[in-house]
């Protein structure tokens, strides 16, 4: 069958949920946050405020790159420090980042004592340091998946494993990877707009944030490329990794279903936002009832990409998605839905959830 031209299909639910609308407003809207937040936009903005006495501080960890700051009037009094935001030690207080794009930072310094690290150090105003996902260990067990398509059923053992309790939130993902891809933007929504590439780095970025092992082994020209641009096949997992990574879909049911037996773990308006109560756009994580096991936004609100591949045979490399979206109707929110889309392909509904492997 031949691809839509969206890139993105399911077999598991009813009519077709690709033709959103207004999609051209939403089209606009992304082009002016992008020309709002640009490189060159950025940097004369910091040059400004250092020219009126703010003080400003430029971070990267490359020397080049900052060097770029103080190529016009103005970015003579912005201080450059090599690293990146935590190596800062700015005098007077804590600072605002107002500037992220790939490891470049710029960060306005407040005067204002109170707000001082316990540390002495320098915080992120507005923004919380990156922490660990909150994560619960699913117990082991074994789920039956199915596919509507082929009519084909199989089942999976699993042993315990720890999911996180809320897809990832546009903030987590910012403070990894100085980016919100996300079309409508929030710190506590879901993180959007991310193809599974972006996925599996953001796996890596954060398990080397937090000291873990990374579980994904790309090869360097992945690893070196803008995120999501390649979609080469050459990714292979660590089993014994302590790292973030992607739930197989079997994970990803088993931990949905959390040991119900029906294809919701509750009323749909109770613990989903879906095309009859979402407003047409995504909702802060949380904001529904959780499953038996606590986690919540398992259906509804974004779907998530899984570590799988669809069906190698007759798709290639497309991925699996599962849990449907603010946009979907009730057919998709399922626990058995499969969705399928191409590794390089960002949606406004499709995010991710992280999972963690228990040592054993």
């Amino acid at each position: 069958m031949r691809p839509a031209a969206c890139g993105c299909h399911s077999d598991d639910h009813g009519p077709s949920r690709h033709r959103r609308r207004p999609c051209g407003l939403r089209r606009t809207h992304r082009r002016r946050v992008r020309r709002a937040a640009s490189p060159a936009g950025r940097r004369c903005y910091a040059r400004r405020l250092a020219a009126r006495g703010t003080t400003v501080v430029g971070i990267d960890a490359s020397p080049r790159m900052l060097a770029r700051l103080h190529d016009k009037p103005g970015g003579s009094d912005i201080t450059t420090v090599v690293g990146d935001f935590t190596d800062v030690d700015a005098p007077g207080g804590p600072f605002e980042l107002v500037y992220v794009a790939a490891n470049t930072f710029f960060a306005l310094i407040e005067q204002d004592e109170s707000s001082v690290s316990p540390r002495g150090r320098p915080v992120a105003v507005g923004m919380q340091p990156v922490t660990s996902a909150e994560m619960v260990t699913i117990p082991p067990g074994e789920v039956t998946l199915s596919d509507r398509r082929t009519q084909r059923r199989w089942s999976v053992e699993l042993a315990s494993y720890r999911l996180a309790a809320f897809p990832v939130t546009q903030a987590q993902y910012a403070q990894v990877t100085g980016r919100r891809p996300s079309s409508v933007q929030g710190d506590r929504l879901p993180v959007e707009g991310v193809c599974w590439w972006d996925a599996v780095r953001f796996c890596n970025a954060l398990s080397r944030h937090e000291g873990l092992a990374p579980v994904y082994r790309l090869p360097a020209v992945v690893e070196g490329a803008p995120l999501g641009d390649d979609d080469s096949e050459t990714v292979t997992c660590d089993a014994g990794a302590d790292g973030y990574r992607l739930p197989t879909e079997a994970e990803w049911e088993h931990a949905c279903r959390a040991g119900t037996t029906g294809p919701r773990y509750g009323r749909l308006d109770d613990i989903a936002w879906y095309r009859a109560n979402a407003g047409e756009r995504p909702h802060e994580v949380g904001g529904r009832a959780p499953n038996g096991w606590g986690l919540h936004d398992m259906l509804g609100n974004v779907w998530e990409w899984c570590w799988d591949v669809y069906d190698a045979e007759v798709y290639g490399t497309y991925r699996v998605l599962r849990g449907g979206g603010w946009f979907d109707e009730a057919w998709s929110c399922r626990a058995s839905v499969r969705r399928r889309s191409h590794p390089t392909l960002r949606l406004d509904d499709v995010g991710l959830r992280l999972a963690r492997s228990l040592a054993r």
